[in-house]
């Protein structure tokens, strides 16, 4: 995508691999009204409407139908009496029934969806102005770029935000760690994003010409095929080894980006099998101020052939979130120490070592949390 358009990006997912990070779903408003049964019962057949037309999985549609009509026909909303009540109740209904994280009803008046006729809007400067500075504010997502004892190098990565938008973050962040002997990329609370964005990131861990292919997505609802490679990346590039830490709430574009580099064979994955969502969509309108998240893609890895929904992605190495970052700092420190004859780097190596083993070495900002 070389320039941002407002519709192909929500009707295809790009600014969220089915997480909810672009502003339409991150700032909901405050606002809420009560809501009649019959007002219930319509949002339910807008959304199983929805489902039927878009939805992944068109098998499924009729179970989950037939389990909402018959929530809403036992009473099981009668409690909800307001619209965001009623959205909340019903989402997480909506999951339990097919098992799909990225699923979601959200009670958005103000959300405007993009024409179902398949027209671009452009953005307007005023558009992009306010997309780059909201990037600007959450640093497109890397919350920490490290430079650790025994020079491995260390990158914390939340989200993946619009790849218009996050190049020179990348780029920054690759410098920085451009002398490391070792990597660590930390994607134990990345909730997804982007998945150019994740070709871009990706794209600095290959040697210049060695163009990988990453990742394709399936769009059911016009049987097109959209693959995603490693493109040219100015500044440095890390050919060094890699280890990826995981955790349960890595999830959706955070997943894609962990199973890239376990499918290239590129990095280590270190930590506990990942959320479970593969399959992108974007936010559609539902009636009366209610919106949807429906799944409308499907991965599709080159390499084999099928993606992680559900499943998770494995980590290599399995540890517990809370340790992944010490079994992977330790893993390099000692992969370095292997490899190096010089005198002055074994002393540092040594001392890094002996420090994280007395508990005494640097750990980054991790508190596991409930995945989703």
């Amino acid at each position: 995508m070389n320039s941002l358009d407002l519709s192909s990006s929500v009707r295809h997912g790009w600014l969220l691999l089915l997480v909810f990070t672009v502003p339409a779903f991150a700032r909901l408003p405050s606002a809420d009204r009560s809501i009649s049964p019959a007002a219930q019962a319509a949002v339910i057949d807008s959304l199983v409407s929805r489902l039927q037309s878009d939805y992944v999985y068109p098998a499924a549609v009729t179970g989950i139908a037939s389990g909402l009509k018959k929530k809403l026909h036992a009473g099981d909303y009668a409690k909800d009496l307001s619209a965001e009540a009623f959205a909340d109740h019903l989402g997480r209904d909506l999951r339990d029934l097919e098992n799909d994280l990225h699923l979601r009803v959200s009670y958005d008046p103000a959300f405007q969806a993009p024409p179902d006729d398949g027209q671009q809007v452009v953005a307007t400067k005023a558009d992009l102005d306010e997309e780059r500075d909201w990037i600007a504010s959450k640093a497109a997502g890397i919350a920490a770029v490290r430079h650790l004892p025994g020079n491995i190098g260390y990158i914390d990565l939340r989200e993946f935000m619009p790849a218009d938008f996050v190049g020179q973050y990348y780029a920054s962040a690759m410098t920085l760690v451009s002398g490391s002997t070792g990597l660590i990329i930390d994607l134990r609370q990345n909730i997804g994003g982007d998945p150019h964005a994740v070709a871009l990131l990706l794209s600095y861990f290959f040697a210049e010409n060695d163009g990988r292919h990453l990742n394709d997505i399936y769009w059911r609802k016009d049987g097109t095929t959209d693959q995603f490679w490693t493109v040219p990346v100015a500044g440095s590039r890390f050919l060094g080894p890699v280890y990826v830490l995981t955790s349960a709430r890595t999830f959706s574009g955070g997943e894609e980006c962990a199973y890239d580099f376990q499918t290239q064979k590129r990095a280590t994955i270190v930590g506990t099998v990942t959320g479970g969502g593969a399959n992108p969509g974007g936010p559609q309108m539902l009636v009366d101020g209610f919106v949807a998240g429906v799944p409308a893609g499907r991965a599709i890895n080159p390499v084999t052939k099928t993606n992680w929904e559900h499943v998770g992605v494995k980590s290599d190495v399995p540890a517990a979130s809370a340790d992944a970052f010490h079994v992977a700092y330790k893993a390099l420190l000692e992969k370095a120490f292997g490899a190096t004859k010089d005198g002055e780097q074994r002393r540092q190596l040594e001392k890094a070592l002996s420090l994280l083993q007395s508990d005494r070495g640097e750990v980054p900002d991790y508190k596991p949390v409930n995945a989703h």
